[in-house]
């Protein structure tokens, strides 16, 4: 079963914005740490943006002061605010989260399976 569901990719014209969402399995039982990641055609994957889950975050230079990262513990989704697009913003995006399955087993680290963010007019 697919632990992480992303949504909200698409085609948009530079400038414009999208918001990204990551939404936990109903088997989960808690998000801890996530992050988002991008990987553009015949690039390697690199860290977008990055929270803890006692709030702290942290943003790749290439996107300060245009992306958001946030999260909705009581909904278990995690989000990725993205505003005034470029067209090197183009890539798939791919949540990463530490999650609890349960309410006394540790904790496990899962992959979203991406979605696709292109940035083009």
């Amino acid at each position: 079963q697919v632990q992480l569901v992303e949504s909200g990719g698409g085609l948009v014209q530079p400038g414009g914005s999208l918001r990204l969402s990551c939404a936990a399995s109903r088997s989960i039982f808690k998000l801890n740490d996530m992050a988002w990641y991008r990987q553009a055609p015949g690039k390697e994957r690199v860290l977008v943006a990055s929270m803890t889950s006692g709030g702290s975050t942290t943003y790749a230079d290439s996107v300060k002061g245009r992306f958001t990262i946030s999260r909705d513990n009581a909904k278990k989704t995690g989000y990725l605010q993205m505003n005034s697009l470029k067209p090197e913003d183009t890539a798939v995006y791919i949540c990463n989260a530490d999650v609890v399955r349960d309410w006394n087993s540790g904790e496990f680290n899962y992959w979203g399976q991406g979605t696709q963010v292109t940035v083009s007019s």
